[in-house]
């Protein structure tokens, strides 16, 4: 989705275009791949536009939520996260977060496609998507235990 199309969804669904919508929607997508916070968000979009106040950056991304324009998502690290919606996906992608660091890696790859096969087989049951989250620790946050454990014993 690009910045005409946003437009033509707010008009569609009865919502203004505002410079405000239009500032935050481009933040998100110069950082797609960031599963931001409202506030990281917001520490983006007052560079651009100082006028922007925490509680506009939240009611936009509830309503680009609402359009599906973007996910949210819930790592289990107490605040919502935000990534702009694809359009060649019909399925969220899978995330690995490392309980370490915080990152958060994409899994681009649909790894539950048989599951749901089954899963809408057996119990007669129309999925319409589904989240998959795997914790543990990433490769860097492993280097450096590895590197410390090595210096510990030393």
């Amino acid at each position: 989705m690009d910045i005409d199309n946003l437009r033509e969804l707010l008009i569609k669904n009865g919502y203004k275009v505002t410079k405000q919508r239009e500032i935050i929607f481009e933040a998100l997508k110069e950082n797609s791949g960031s599963h931001l916070s409202p506030e990281e968000l917001h520490d983006i979009v007052i560079k651009k536009d100082s006028d922007i106040g925490i509680a506009t950056v939240y009611r936009t991304l509830q309503l680009l939520d609402e359009l599906k324009v973007v996910y949210k998502i819930n790592f289990n690290d107490n605040r919502y996260r935000y990534e702009i919606s694809s359009e060649d996906e019909t399925h969220h992608h899978h995330h690995l977060i490392c309980t370490n660091c915080n990152k958060v890696i994409e899994v681009k790859r649909d790894l539950l496609e048989h599951a749901e096969s089954i899963i809408s087989n057996e119990y007669n049951f129309q999925i319409k998507d589904h989240s998959l989250k795997f914790y543990g620790i990433c490769s860097d946050c492993q280097k450096e235990m590895r590197k410390n454990d090595r210096k510990n014993k030393s």
